[in-house]
């Protein structure tokens, strides 16, 4: 990995879409989309660029295809590979879903014409997609709390709806799902053969995206995937705060990142010019078309390797997409400097981090349950546990990103536990700000799970001169 990347970047955003963004990154609070009529576009070449291996600078065009994480074969993954003398005790697995469906429409444009009926035979596909879509359709017998109960269990119209989970969607997470079999259960036996559910954990948000994706991984990686064994939470927090998502300090730093994001936005001549040309493409006021936000149409017809919108005016162009990608690479560079995003990212993540030390240090006493968790969530989901990790080099969280934390015990001296954690394949153990300070031994590939411990616990609140979670939620040191 070679890009820095510590918060979600402002796409684009108007001062009212900012607020927006900030209820949607705190509790994912639906929004009204602007639709028009749109006009078939007269340019229909394809756009999608012949993937390559990554350029010496950073490039925006490669950025956006790194995001789609377009399913095109084997991927190499270190997940499960450590030293013979280790064994594997639990899995945690934190997942941004699947490629979806825009959630913003550019006005008076046409949609893009996406196939949200899942077939077998069109590709992108997978081995197991056909069996998925038949286990999905039995779907009443599984046991899910909250609203879940009523959302559909696979993807299912012809046209996909806002934010609908597409078929490439759910063949991501077939494929992370049979990767992480491979890997967990195939080679170091983490489930027994008769595993009930009590050895599974999983909670989800209470999107449909969400949802199916997480579905799907679990029907790839569970042998004999059984319904009456499957038991999903809700969370009703995009952050997976659970109880404890009474913290007025975290809001405070959010809106205080919000703040920056729009002084660098207005800031930026390149992008205005670039938003005043599209704003007459469409036949809009330029703050309609910010408003928009553009960019998270434009990616879709990007990932789907289609144009981009065309009207009477004239098309959208490559270039205009490029000035917005690239704006949002400068943003996040400049977030990782002012740290705003980071002093949130430790309040947000701190009930989730302190949730996977207590399950990793109760298993580590013994305990044989909830071995194999799974929380599926969003890009603000990943994108502050990364930053609160320290991981400052992770790139944002792309389409069916995964983060894994994995417990291990030293066979010879059994006291001795460690954690791992990679994404999206990679070993980013030492990345992380807590066991980069330890330092890495000759041959060491894992941090001792009390140093993990000791940071969720404690040492994440020393940039905040504060001692505990409560405090620094409930008053500011200046």
């Amino acid at each position: 990995m070679a890009r820095v990347v510590v918060g979600p970047a402002l796409w684009g955003s108007s001062p009212r879409s900012m607020s927006l963004l900030l209820l949607l990154l705190v509790h994912l609070i639906p929004v009204t989309i602007i639709k028009g009529d749109g006009v078939t576009g007269k340019n229909r070449k394809r756009i999608m660029p012949d993937p390559l291996t990554e350029p010496p600078v950073v490039d925006p065009l490669y950025e956006a295809y790194m995001y789609c994480n377009t399913p095109i074969g084997a991927e190499h993954s270190m997940e499960g590979r450590v030293p013979h003398n280790l064994k594997l005790l639990s899995v945690h697995v934190l997942i941004r879903h699947g490629d979806r469906y825009p959630l913003y429409a550019i006005p008076k444009t046409k949609r893009p014409d996406i196939d949200c009926l899942l077939d077998p035979h069109r590709k992108p596909s997978h081995p197991h997609l056909e069996a998925f879509i038949s286990h999905m359709a039995k779907g009443s017998e599984g046991q899910m709390d909250g609203t879940l109960s009523s959302l559909p269990r696979y993807p299912s119209h012809p046209l996909c709806e806002m934010g609908e989970l597409t078929q490439t969607g759910v063949v991501q997470h077939l494929q992370n799902g049979q990767l992480l079999r491979e890997n967990y259960l195939k080679k170091h036996k983490l489930l027994p053969n008769n595993w009930t559910s009590k050895h599974l954990y999983m909670e989800s948000t209470g999107k449909s995206r969400t949802l199916q994706s997480g579905l799907a991984l679990l029907y790839s990686l569970l042998p004999n995937f059984d319904w009456k064994k499957v038991n999903i939470r809700q969370q009703w927090s995009t952050i997976f705060c659970a109880g404890n998502c009474d913290c007025p300090m975290r809001n405070q730093y959010l809106e205080e990142e919000q703040r920056r994001q729009y002084t660098f936005r207005v800031k930026s001549s390149q992008l205005e010019k670039a938003y005043v040309e599209m704003a007459k493409v469409v036949g809009v006021p330029t703050r309609q078309l910010r408003a928009s936000n553009p960019i998270d149409s434009l990616l879709c017809h990007f990932c789907h390797n289609a144009s981009f919108p065309c009207t009477t005016n004239g098309c959208i162009s490559m270039e205009q997409f490029k000035v917005i990608k690239s704006f949002q690479l400068e943003d996040e560079k400049e977030s990782h400097e002012k740290q705003l995003y980071y002093k949130y990212a430790l309040m947000a993540t701190h009930p989730l981090l302190n949730q996977t030390v207590m399950r990793m240090q109760r298993i580590a006493q013994g305990r044989k349950d909830e071995v194999l968790v799974l929380y599926s969530g969003h890009d603000v989901t990943l994108s502050p546990v990364l930053s609160a990790l320290g991981v400052t080099e992770a790139r944002f969280p792309r389409f069916a990103a995964r983060l894994v934390f994995e417990l291990w015990r030293n066979k010879d001296k059994k006291v001795e536990h460690f954690v791992r954690i990679l994404y999206n394949g990679e070993d980013i153990t030492f990345q992380t700000s807590f066991c980069r300070r330890e330092g890495r031994q000759p041959g060491q590939l894992l941090c001792p799970l009390q140093t993990f411990a000791q940071f969720v616990k404690r040492d994440m609140f020393t940039f905040l001169n504060s001692t505990n979670y409560y405090d620094a939620c409930h008053r500011r040191v200046f």
